[in-house]
């Protein structure tokens, strides 16, 4: 089967570890052609360049900034990478009959490329819904509720899920979420095929463990809560500035790691707060990310409390393939809370509730070793038996093998 991928995230390796690698790499060793379009951003001062390697190519794609720009940028760009992308593809992939178009949000703006490919090769389409736009924008306050903005991106997102034969979610919250908003979707067609991965155990040695703490300065004998990832408005990081300033518990500590548009904000709090229970670090590349967090104890997840779209942010598969338990502080949408306590894997807050926060803190840092290993098998259990790479392949190739 040929498969094209498109994508807003650079993809030249399929090596390189991910939710959207990961499952490529699963469709390759299964025998798969796949064929990656991706983009290469102004800052970057790419052309658009054409890689071949085993069982995959990957298309790079010259574009405007799309993201950690401005506004208005984001917004051209948008609109334009469609565009971009079907000449690329009519160029480089003009004699390439592909099977299965996938295609993950953001954007909501592939819907001329995933045409054009459908009465091309009379391919399947299948949408990977990772986010629900525009949305999330008017959540934010980006964009002005029924504004001229907004009903446009409202026409692009229905125009998308119409052309699209497959629409996996990332839970049942967001098929619920699709079923009250779009009631035209045809919802045989709809199922839940979350952010998923290919599991690596890591297993370090409490000396091990010792040497990562002292490299960056991390104390040894604390649980530390590790938040990783992006550093932006949809993650409402006042509240985890909250929790950093009002906790009170001797055996915590905290740790930021990531890049965005609020890390200079939090860098200034820091600079002025000076707190003695937390640390902030620009982000790392994924492997130094992941060893840096094989010696943590705790992952955080914060989404804005504005938030009426149910997010499920990837970044929790992190956490659960180390085995950490999370704790997860949250608008009231989405699942995500409730999977890791279901689970037993952790304790989901309310964005905004101090006091619970503060409470699961002192529960979390003064657990005794039993209660905190069997968080840490219970966390490594859900991400094998709902979060694993062989779930969204088989669903995606059922669908295809059905046709």
């Amino acid at each position: 089967m040929k498969i094209l991928f498109l994508t807003l995230g650079k993809i030249t390796s399929l090596s390189d570890r991910g939710i959207y690698t990961d499952l490529l790499s699963e469709f390759v060793e299964n025998g798969d052609e796949v064929y990656v379009v991706s983009p290469t951003e102004r800052r970057e001062k790419g052309k658009t360049t054409l890689i071949t390697k085993d069982g995959y190519k990957a298309l790079v794609v010259s574009t405007l900034n799309i993201q950690k720009t401005s506004l208005i940028e984001k917004g051209v760009s948008t609109l334009l990478i469609e565009y971009q992308y079907l000449s690329a593809i009519k160029k480089y992939f003009a004699d390439v009959k592909f099977d299965l178009v996938l295609y993950s949000t953001p954007p909501i703006t592939f819907f001329k490329v995933v045409k054009y490919i459908k009465k091309r090769d009379c391919a399947y389409s299948y949408l990977l819904l990772k986010d629900i736009f525009p949305q999330n924008a008017v959540d934010m306050g980006m964009l002005k509720k029924n504004g001229l903005l907004h009903k446009f991106f409202l026409k692009k997102e229905r125009k998308l899920y119409d052309i699209s034969d497959r629409i996996g979610c990332l839970s049942e919250a967001n098929i619920n979420f699709l079923r009250k908003h779009n009631p035209e979707i045809n919802f045989d067609n709809v199922e839940v095929n979350p952010n998923t991965i290919n599991p690596i155990k890591f297993n370090i040695a409490p000396e091990e463990k010792l040497e990562i703490r002292n490299k960056y300065g991390l104390p040894v004998n604390k649980k530390i809560f590790a938040y990783g990832g992006n550093l932006g408005v949809p993650q409402g990081l006042d509240f985890l500035l909250e929790t950093i300033k009002h906790s009170v518990s001797e055996n915590a500590f905290f740790l930021i790691v990531g890049t965005g548009t609020e890390f200079q904000r939090l860098k200034k709090w820091f600079d002025a707060s000076l707190p003695s229970n937390a640390l902030l670090l620009a982000g790392l590349p994924k492997k130094d990310f992941d060893t840096l967090l094989s010696a943590c104890d705790v992952g955080l997840v914060f989404l804005h409390k504005n938030f009426t779209i149910p997010n499920f942010p990837s970044r929790l598969l992190s956490y659960l393939e180390m085995g950490l338990p999370v704790l997860s502080a949250t608008d009231a949408a989405t699942d995500v809370g409730t999977t890791v306590e279901n689970a037993r894997s952790g304790y989901s807050v309310l964005c905004g509730d101090l006091e619970m926060m503060l409470d699961k803190v002192n529960v979390l840092s003064n657990q005794s070793d039993e209660d905190y290993n069997k968080m840490r098998t219970n966390a490594w259990n859900l991400l094998n038996n709902e979060f694993h790479v062989h779930r969204s392949y088989k669903l995606i190739k059922n669908c295809v093998k059905d046709v």
